[in-house]
């Protein structure tokens, strides 16, 4: 990694709300599409959309298209850096993000109701 890499995932950590989507990310263990990121977090879709080009930008997320949706996931460390990254970022307390953390297991728990319907 270069220098310039190191920078971009601090910057794209240091907005509250793309803190809390790699918090989510990182706690769920699970994909997740941008309106649900949106319901979660009750941001404007634009808002999040953003968010998730930073973060992507910043290689700490991937995604991958299934039919219509485009869903968002952590990428898969690759060095000791990011190894501490995501170690960092499970370490803030689940209390911290409670509501948001509730919200996401309801919506996740509805997706897989409705696709077994």
């Amino acid at each position: 990694m270069k220098m310039k890499d190191y920078s971009k995932i601090f910057k794209a950590l240091s907005d509250l709300t793309r803190l809390k989507i790699i918090w989510l990310l990182t706690n769920i263990d699970e994909k997740i599409c941008v309106s649900e990121i949106v319901d979660v977090l009750d941001e404007h879709q634009y808002n999040v959309s953003r968010h998730l080009r930073v973060l992507k930008d910043a290689s700490l997320i991937e995604e991958v298209k299934e039919g219509k949706w485009v869903f968002y996931y952590l990428c898969p460390t690759q060095n000791e850096f990011q190894h501490f990254i995501q170690k960092a970022l499970s370490s803030i307390p689940e209390t911290k993000m409670n509501t948001e953390m509730t919200k996401c297991k309801q919506l996740l728990h509805l997706r897989e109701i409705q696709k077994t319907k």
